[in-house]
């Protein structure tokens, strides 16, 4: 393959493809495209870097065209840009919804969207090409992995077994330890969208913030696999739940706070996790003053890696893209969580603050 030749392979999805020509000649000059109907979205792709979606998101039939074909499980580690045909919040709305992990705007800028095209998708050749670079993408498909197995495997009754978990932290710590945190979420953005993205944040979150506090290596596994886990119990969650594009109801929200008491229970069912393990997953949403849940925990009853997980899992969803707000700034988040005295541990809230400060 000559310098000149592309290395992305992109698919392109249009439900009018005529429209959608010069989004494809501006992502030809960086990108092989391949340019298809909503409805000929293939169910496996071959070597593809990512998904750019050109459609009338006001239409009922090709919005669940596309989600369809999004479901299948050779797209859920995609990227997937989405075209919005004006500022509208129903189409971002729309978009966040099908899974958008970036989106461009008509008019369209060619120079704009040519610097997202680059920072969205990889390269299939030479992307990480350099031992660093490998050493991040094997931790990134490693906690992967077991993503796959706590929402896909686990509920369909297959075992997590904690040798599965154990397995994938060497990766994950070498690859945080040689690479940095900005590259690890750069990474991890590209690649993963909704439960699997925030967990994966977690973890990078976690593990960078015992680095920092100068943990041993064993305390940092135990930080690992908590952070991998916590939110095991979402498994078990409607995705009508899970993916709601909107805020939730209280209902909802009844539902949504059953996910802790779920994860404890499978994992304990199943036997060979460490207590500290099942204790994050069914605790980290409790708070020093007695208003978390599910237990109504006070102070002294939480302990110190609860505590952790607990405010790097806060951070984490204020940062984050949702599809019914913005995500906050760290200037925001971080006064928002200050707010949050008597809740939060300070003392670990403030030694926090310098590892966010390698997101940036």
């Amino acid at each position: 393959m000559s310098a000149q030749t592309p290395r992305r392979r992109l698919l392109l999805a249009s439900d009018n493809q005529e429209q959608s020509r010069e989004l494809e000649l501006i992502l030809q000059s960086v990108s092989e495209v391949q340019t298809v109907s909503t409805s000929d979205l293939p169910d496996t792709p071959d070597q593809i870097s990512g998904v750019v979606v050109d459609i009338n998101l006001r239409s009922a039939e090709s919005v669940q065209r596309v989600r369809n074909k999004l479901r299948h499980e050779s797209y859920r580690a995609m990227p997937r840009l989405f075209v919005l045909a004006d500022a509208l919040h129903h189409g971002s709305m729309q978009a966040w919804a099908l899974g958008a992990t970036d989106t461009i705007s008509r008019p369209l800028d060619a120079a704009g969207i040519l610097q997202r095209v680059r920072a969205a998708f990889p390269d299939n050749q030479g992307f990480d090409a350099t031992e660093r670079g490998k050493t991040l993408n094997r931790g990134v498909e490693a906690a992967h992995e077991v993503m796959i197995k706590i929402f896909h495997k686990l509920p369909a009754g297959e075992p997590l077994r904690f040798s599965d978990v154990v397995q994938a932290e060497n990766k994950i710590l070498k690859a945080i330890k040689h690479s940095s945190l900005r590259e690890w979420l750069t990474t991890v953005g590209c690649h993963h969208a909704d439960s699997f993205r925030h967990c994966l944040f977690v973890t990078g979150f976690a593990v960078a913030f015992a680095q920092h506090l100068g943990m041993r290596e064993d305390d940092q596994r135990r930080l690992v696999r908590a952070a991998l886990l916590h939110d095991v119990g979402k498994a078990f969650i409607p995705t009508s739940i899970l993916d709601k594009p909107g805020l939730l109801t209280e209902e909802e929200k009844n539902e949504m706070r059953r996910h802790p008491r779920l994860g404890y229970d499978a994992l304990a069912i199943q036997g060979g996790y460490p207590p500290e393990m099942l204790d994050v997953v069914l605790h980290h949403h409790e708070l020093l003053d007695g208003t978390g849940y599910p237990d109504g925990l006070r102070a002294g009853e939480i302990s110190d890696i609860v505590r952790l997980t607990t405010i790097v899992d806060i951070y984490t969803a204020l940062i984050e893209q949702r599809p019914y707000r913005v995500p906050f700034t760290h200037a925001k988040a971080f006064a928002t969580m200050e707010k949050m005295e008597g809740k939060l541990d300070m003392h670990l809230l403030y030694a926090f603050r310098p590892v966010t400060f390698g997101a940036y």
